[in-house]
């Protein structure tokens, strides 16, 4: 290696995080990204995301029964952080009354439908989009 190629993966180095240069997300900064669970609604209803850049999804329910965050094929696309993994099942993510979750992940370009997974819940109005350009 010529000593000018190793002055460049040295900049290299100090310009991109470790992880990045090995392919992986860099978690340190992810776009933190709202969404309210309550009956019977999600606020934003329409979430939207740039396709590639790290996000923290922060889902607080408001109500004091149950919602789920049930968006399979978002998920399925999505590259979710390791630590967060067990945290869906199934495509979704449960959240209890007065309580949150929080899930990072980098999404994938697409239109995804949301909907909460409870009997009715999303007959009375609790769904929505997720577009990722």
């Amino acid at each position: 290696m010529t000593r000018s190629e190793s002055l460049m993966l040295a900049s290299l180095a100090l310009t991109f995080p470790a992880a990045t240069l090995a392919g992986q997300p860099d978690w340190s900064h992810p776009m933190p990204v709202h969404v309210d669970l309550s009956s019977f609604k999600f606020a934003p209803a329409t979430i939207r995301l740039k396709a590639g850049q790290p996000v923290l999804l922060h889902l607080v329910n408001a109500s004091s029964g149950g919602h789920d965050f049930t968006a399979k094929d978002f998920f399925a696309a999505a590259s979710v952080r390791s630590s967060d993994a067990a945290k869906i099942s199934k495509g979704s993510i449960e959240v209890a009354g007065h309580q949150s979750a929080e899930v990072a992940l980098v999404p994938k370009a697409g239109r995804y439908s949301l909907r909460c997974s409870h009997a009715f819940h999303s007959t009375l109005g609790m769904k929505g989009t997720i577009l990722v350009q």
